[in-house]
């Protein structure tokens, strides 16, 4: 692990890259097998050389094979800010994922209740995480800027968590709800970008960043496929 997760974005932005940030999800409720036989740690390892702002690892087990000792051993790997992504509902999670190498963790605005919601991120910034603060429905959105939490990262999920991301969506989603963001934090816009043309999409639809995890993983060409995301404007 190596800095802030938001530092790492507005450092691309200011060099007029696309902030990406790559993931590591071994496997989807709607795509299956991602890893397709090839060591995650190789892979993380790979993706941390590209210009990217960080790597995303998906920790939940039971939908999407991810672990909290491969979370452990890439941010012990890759010299990247890293965000952890799992259904975090408590605070024992929230330090356990600082303590492993987490630069910033996710909370799912559609899993957890208002005050549940504002306790995790306080309890994040208490320990020294960064929080990407995740809506799907413009109701999630009204209800996360009327807590009036000090945010890092809005991230806008173009496709339903709550349905494991089965649903078919694309970056409409955040066409949709980040023109009526205002803030000093983060946009980042969550799954179904496919194309350097969905990340243009994004970023000139209000987006200061995206999240980019099956496409990668698919990839033939990992690296290739990165850097034609990033230099979307070259």
């Amino acid at each position: 692990m190596d800095g802030r997760l938001t530092e790492s974005i507005r450092k691309l932005q200011r060099a007029g890259k696309a902030p990406v940030i790559s993931e590591i999800k071994l496997r989807t409720p709607r795509d299956g097998d991602l890893l397709k036989g090839r060591d995650p740690i190789e892979l993380a390892r790979r993706m941390g050389k590209c210009e990217v702002a960080g790597l995303s690892v998906v920790t939940e087990s039971e939908h999407f094979g991810g672990s909290i000792k491969l979370l452990e051993d890439i941010a012990r790997e890759v010299d990247k800010p890293i965000l952890h992504k799992d259904f975090i509902t408590t605070s024992d999670q929230v330090e356990e994922s600082k303590r492993l190498g987490s630069s910033a963790i996710l909370l799912i605005t559609g899993m957890l209740s208002d005050s549940d919601l504002a306790i995790l991120h306080e309890h994040a910034h208490s320990v020294g995480l960064e929080t990407v603060v995740e809506v799907h429905t413009e109701g999630e959105l009204r209800r996360v800027l009327s807590l009036g939490l000090d945010l890092d990262i809005l991230g806008i999920n173009n496709r339903d968590i709550k349905v494991l991301e089965t649903d078919g969506s694309d970056v409409s989603v955040t066409e949709r709800l980040a023109p009526r963001i205002e803030g000093d934090f983060i946009i980042l816009s969550e799954s179904s970008l496919k194309t350097p043309d969905d990340v243009r999409r994004a970023l000139r639809g209000g987006a200061d960043s995206v999240l980019i995890g099956t496409a990668v993983m698919q990839a033939e060409d990992v690296e290739g496929f990165l850097r034609g995301m990033i230099e979307i404007w070259e």
